[in-house]
């Protein structure tokens, strides 16, 4: 078995190439004792490949760089490949001559050449192989033809032509950046700058400067909001509901009016109503998913940790800490594992107890229904108030934590800058359409188990099957009206919502399919919730949907990340934190209105 060992700097290409190399043919987990990805895949049942994190030097600061150090120490490596941006040499060939001091073959994977011409830069590959002292193959990770080379020497297995060179020995980083710069000069046949450098440079200045960044970066997620609930997202939500409630449901209730009324109710009040009303928000998800997908390909989102540093510092992180939060507005599980990226102890676990409190998609569906029910016309706004406190309210417990339980000294921020580029719309609509598709799995799973469950606690107590009429002597009834004084202060007591709130732990999508079965009866939750709730204690509720316990997926990755004491520590910890700030804004709001 060949073991191959693909190492660089972040954002050179590694990844893809990983994953072009190996196929699905690979398995995830984490490196003994650190929260760090481990990938580990196969070419073909003779050569592995391992994947080691992405890092810019040996210095054993980070996991990282400790992760990728020990596995070259103490593993059978049969050889090294180097993979390194082409239009960034400079900085990416240090990681090259630490890498030396391994006694390990090393090949030199050139990446991104397409670009390093874009940029005026080309290369003499024969005089930068000879200069270096190591083999050089250019490749496009994302071009599959380009790495056949590649695949062809590392199935060959001759490994006799590649020399163990110690010629890289730096007494200090200037001298090997000396080292490198002197080489790159002997090898580079022009060296230029081109427009996309000119441009990057004038929308830098605006973008990053002091004055504009956070007017310019509210702006965007406002706009994005603009487009997902009141140009695009609702009005296709809208006519999604429409559809069902004038057309499915009547339909459906026609043709079951003579099959038993509980099967008819299983349908029509159970699946009908509980995965009903979530799945009309579809298209606002889509939506939602679309423009951050936009923000991410276009090389903005690296630049809201650099603009968000100074702030992210008062609460005790780093601003490469902002990159689970934006990761957060998707999914807070993804977010919660992208903690791992962070360098110390303190950033992971705090960023991770405060990413919950980002609004995550799931709770769109709540948020777009209550908004357009209690406050129309102001939607847009209305949501984005909620966006807006969660921000807060996160930063406010960062503040707090970081000066009681998770005080330590500040890491320095480390990130990569990438290039700005115009979304390539092929791939934007596949990222969309990939992170849409889990909402769509849950909808078809999750929601679809626990509305048939709803159905079935709403429907029948000891004495068998009852009519919706008779809901309150259900098993569910009896549940909700056990912890219903619990959320009494804060304006929204009745059962109900009690049994909502509870099962939201599931999946926050659930929260309406729960309604969807508990007031459905035919109607739709537009017409219904205004007789349970009051102007202020629907924002009262839509707060404490946003800030409390996280779903059962989320408890599960804080666990399996850091352990069951902290799993449930963020439960107590996120549900305190949510009823404090619904009790004061309902109290405060039924004084003032």
């Amino acid at each position: 078995m060949l073991t191959a060992a693909l190492i660089g700097n972040p954002n050179v290409g590694k990844t893809t190439l990983f994953n072009t190399l190996t196929g699905s043919n690979y398995k995830v987990g984490n490196w003994a004792g650190v929260t760090v990805e481990k990938k580990e895949g196969f070419l073909n049942k003779n050569i592995k490949i391992v994947d080691l994190p992405g890092i810019y030097a040996m210095d054993t600061y980070s996991n990282e760089e400790k992760v990728a150090k020990t596995f070259l120490e103490t593993e059978d490596v049969d050889v090294i490949l180097n993979i390194v941006d082409a239009s960034n040499l400079s900085r990416n060939l240090y990681l090259t001559t630490e890498l030396e001091r391994f006694n390990k073959p090393i090949v030199l994977l050139l990446n991104m050449m397409d670009i390093a011409k874009e940029k005026g830069i080309n290369y003499d590959l024969k005089k930068l192989e000879a200069n270096l002292g190591l083999p050089i193959i250019p490749i496009s990770a994302t071009n599959t033809k380009t790495l056949d080379k590649v695949i062809e020497f590392l199935e060959s297995k001759n490994l006799s032509k590649l020399t163990i060179s110690s010629k890289y020995y730096f007494a200090s980083e200037a001298e090997a950046y000396n080292y490198i710069d002197n080489t790159l000069k002997a090898s580079t046949i022009s060296e230029g700058r081109s427009d996309s450098d000119k441009w990057s440079k004038i929308l830098d200045s605006i973008v990053l400067n002091r004055f504009l960044a956070f007017p310019i970066f509210f702006l965007l997620l406002f706009l994005i909001f603009k487009f997902t609930f009141s140009w695009v997202g609702q009005p296709l939500s809208d006519l999604l509901g429409n559809l069902m409630d004038n057309y499915l449901t009547p339909y459906l209730s026609k043709e079951l009016s003579n099959t038993s009324p509980w099967f008819s109710s299983l349908i029509i009040d159970g699946i009908i109503s509980g995965v009903g009303q979530v799945i009309v928000f579809f298209p606002v998800i889509l939506c939602l998913f679309l423009g951050i997908s936009a923000l991410e390909d276009s090389g903005y989102m690296a630049r809201t940790a650099f603009i968000m540093d100074k702030l992210m510092r008062s609460m005790g992180l780093s601003g490469k800490a902002f990159i689970p939060f934006i990761i957060g507005f998707g999914c807070s599980v993804p977010a919660v594992m992208s903690s791992r990226t962070l360098e110390s102890d303190k950033d992971r676990k705090l960023s991770a107890l405060l990413v919950p409190f980002i609004s995550c998609n799931a709770r769109l569906p709540v948020y777009t229904l209550f908004a357009s029910v209690f406050f129309f016309g102001y939607e847009t706004e209305i949501i984005f108030s909620l966006y807006l406190l969660g921000i807060f309210v996160a930063f406010l417990m960062g503040i707090l934590l970081s000066k009681t339980s998770f005080r330590n000294d500040d890491e320095p921020l480390v990130i990569e800058i990438p290039r700005y580029q115009i979304p390539n719309i092929k791939n934007l609509c596949r990222n969309t359409l990939d992170k849409a598709s889990g909402f769509i799995k849950k909808a078809g799973t999750l929601i679809f188990s626990m509305s048939v469950l709803i159905w079935v606690l709403s429907s029948f107590n000891f004495t068998g099957y009852i009519s919706n009429d008779n809901i309150n002597n259900s098993f569910l009834a009896h549940i909700g009206k056990f912890i219903s004084p619990i959320f009494a202060p804060l304006g929204f007591g009745d059962w109900q919502s009690s049994v909502s709130l509870i099962t939201g732990v599931m999946a926050k999508e659930v929260i309406l399919g729960t309604m969807g079965v508990i007031y459905g009866s035919g109607q739709s939750l537009s017409s219904v919730l205004p007789s349970h709730f009051t102007t202020i204690s629907a924002y009262s509720f839509l707060v404490f949907v946003l800030l409390y316990t996280p779903c059962i997926s989320v408890i599960g990755a804080m666990k399996k990340e850091f352990g069951g004491k902290f799993a449930a520590f963020s439960v107590v910890f996120q549900f305190v934190v949510a009823w404090i700030a619904s009790f004061i804004i309902f109290n405060i709001g039924s004084a003032i209105f």
